[in-house]
């Protein structure tokens, strides 16, 4: 008798389903990652707004995940120019969408026949198939539009967004609303809250599709804040964030446990990023699963790249193992 894979759904940007996806195609499931798109900023933000095409950074980085068990197809897919006055910080796999894109006349039939190309091991998604723009409203009134201008504001950051939305009101794209419903796990996270995680969570239908989904739902929670987006946000203020924009409790929530160096917080504090702090109660309506899952490799950032970066990220490894475990 054939045993039925689990069907593992990954919501959310390029980093944070990256570190995930490498994890988890080691799996026997079946994977699916849906992203933003809503990247306005860096090589993504130019093809943009030279073609007019969904932004495609996010998405080669889920390419660059799960294509097959080749260190030097990775290496092409996140390849970075930083030389030449035209090419200087274009990523050659954000080239490479693009140029698919012209051809085959859309973003989902580009991501197919990449998918065919680099011989994937799993599914992804854009949550719409609609050219928006993401908007912010702050606490003290002002608005803000474009993803890259509310990661890296121009303004003074630590401001409290209130609400997220996009610019124009989208529906979710169909193949991402029945992948939902048709999980047994769904993950969020980890990533920048307000710019990577939650516009998935801003489109239209996405309410209505997880009140109807079975799926556990489990949120990961960043090691670091954000100074432009989270600024003083303990553990307990992402879930809650998390829960608004979903309409629906989490079922597990990953916390790190393990201390950050020394070293690495004097690095973010010249950022005005701090660790999250642990705030999560012991009786609640989600699970705490409390474990090291910090990276011990440093990410370094690539020559031609002009964007902001974290430099600590979770361990692929230690959280494809701890959420394959909830599956037994």
């Amino acid at each position: 008798m054939m045993i039925k894979r689990a069907k593992i759904v990954v919501i959310g940007g390029g980093t944070g389903n990256f570190v995930l996806l490498s994890g988890l195609k080691k799996y026997p499931i079946d994977l699916t990652a849906i992203v933003s798109v809503t990247d306005s900023g860096g090589s993504t933000g130019r093809l943009r707004t030279e073609f007019g095409f969904l932004p495609v950074g996010d998405i080669r980085q889920c390419l660059a995940a799960l294509a097959e068990d080749n260190s030097f197809i990775r290496k092409i897919l996140l390849y970075r120019f930083f030389k030449g006055s035209g090419l200087k910080g274009h990523n050659l796999g954000n080239l490479i969408l693009t140029a698919l894109t012209d051809l085959t006349g859309s973003e989902p039939k580009a991501i197919e026949v990449a998918a065919k190309i680099f011989r994937l091991k799993g599914i992804i998604l854009p949550i719409t198939t609609k050219n928006v723009q993401l908007k912010a409203l702050y606490v003290d009134g002002k608005e803000i539009i474009g993803e890259h201008e509310i990661d890296e504001p121009k303004h003074i950051g630590g401001i409290k967004i209130v609400k997220l939305t996009t610019k124009p009101r989208v529906n979710i794209y169909q193949p991402s609303r029945t992948a939902i419903l048709q999980a047994d796990l769904i993950i969020l996270g980890p990533g920048d809250l307000y710019t990577s995680i939650l516009p998935n969570l801003t489109v239209k239908g996405i309410k209505k599709t997880f009140s109807k989904t079975k799926a556990k739902i489990i949120y990961i929670v960043n090691l670091m804040t954000r100074y432009s987006q989270t600024h003083g946000y303990t553990a307990l203020d992402h879930v809650n964030a998390i829960e608004k924009y979903l309409g629906k409790k989490v079922d597990f929530v990953f916390m790190n446990k393990s201390k950050i160096p020394l070293k690495i917080i004097n690095v973010y504090q010249k950022e005005k990023g701090y660790p999250v702090r642990d705030d999560l109660a012991k009786e609640t309506h989600f699970k705490v699963i409390r474990k090291n899952f910090i990276s011990p490799t440093l990410i370094q950032k690539s020559k031609g790249d002009i964007l902001q970066r974290s430099f600590l990220r979770h361990d692929p490894k230690k959280l494809a193992k701890s959420i394959t475990a909830l599956l037994k």
